[in-house]
């Protein structure tokens, strides 16, 4: 199975209907898909990996291989309650915790906050397109997101998967869906790992290969899912671990805030409040119609407004 690509070149120019169909296929079918052409420079994006992977180094790494679970590890204990990762999490919205965050350099910090700068941008516009091929307001998802206050949650999950001298006893992460909203993903461009589960079958995954020319790759989380009345689906997924190298993953997560009511579009729910009496009154005319604006009638009546 391949992964879709989304070329946001192509948003402006006469391709347009054809990539936004694109995009609504990979939201609908796959749950996931790679941005190109994105806009936010590379050379920033290749600064911060750079710059976590340093930190990792000097921070990080041999704290981790002290830690406990590589010592149940070397004792050739199979782990099934816990993840081979090495992570911290940034706040960056409603409020940010960067700098309160140990060891992270100045520099660091600060191209951090240049890059989510950026990426934010680019998830509100993956937001309005979304928004768009769902038949909404093009502000529908972040309005939703944002609950009232100024805007939707975003916090980063930095995480490195340090190489595995036995990856077939542990998992980089265990099998699950995200809880939030879109996810975008700057991850290595050399040691692979990351899985997707194929038409929701544990014994079935996709490999996501590493992501060549900072190309963002982006998946669903739950609550696009309940937004979009399952149009649109988060799909359950895993990290690998590697013999060879360590992983770097850097998430994004363009989320509900926590006073956020999430709740499926009014327009994308199934018509509701009727009884079977009236819709067969309305079948008998339609049957050998399409049964959308059948629905959409019985929405229209069932809020008092069908003649």
């Amino acid at each position: 199975m391949e992964v879709p690509v989304i070329d946001f070149s192509k948003l402006e120019g006469e391709k347009r209907d054809e990539t936004m169909a694109l995009l609504h296929q990979a939201c609908e079918k796959r749950g996931f898909f790679v941005i190109e052409n994105h806009g936010i420079d590379p050379k920033l994006m290749e600064k911060v990996k750079n710059l976590v992977t340093r930190h990792y180094e000097e921070n990080l790494k041999e704290r981790f291989y002290q830690s406990e679970i590589a010592k149940k590890l070397e004792n050739s204990n199979i782990i099934s309650d816990a993840d081979w990762e090495s992570t911290f999490f940034i706040w960056h919205r409603p409020t940010s915790n960067i700098r309160e965050i140990s060891n992270l350099s100045e520099d660091l910090c600060k191209t951090m906050d240049e890059y989510i700068a950026e990426l934010i941008k680019l998830a509100e516009k993956l937001s309005e397109l979304m928004s768009e091929n769902l038949g909404l307001d093009k502000d529908h998802i972040k309005k939703s997101f944002s609950g009232g206050k100024n805007s939707p949650a975003v916090g980063t999950k930095v995480a490195m998967y340090p190489q595995c001298p036995n990856p077939e006893m542990v998992r980089g992460l265990r099998e699950h869906t995200d809880a939030g909203g879109i996810i975008l993903l700057l991850q290595d461009d050399q040691v692979p790992g990351l899985e997707f589960s194929r038409d929701g079958n544990n014994n079935k995954w996709v490999e996501i290969p590493p992501s060549k020319n900072n190309a963002i790759f982006v998946n669903i989380g739950d609550q696009v899912e309940v937004m979009s009345n399952g149009v649109y689906k988060s799909v359950k997924h895993r990290v690998m671990c590697d013999r060879d190298g360590s992983r770097l993953s850097i998430a994004t997560f363009y989320n509900p805030n926590g006073e956020a009511i999430v709740s499926p579009a009014p327009s994308l729910l199934y018509p509701s409040g009727y009884s079977f009496g009236e819709y067969l009154k309305l079948y008998g005319s339609t049957k050998f119609g399409e049964k959308g604006p059948r629905f959409e009638a019985m929405k229209h009546m069932a809020n008092g407004h069908y003649n």
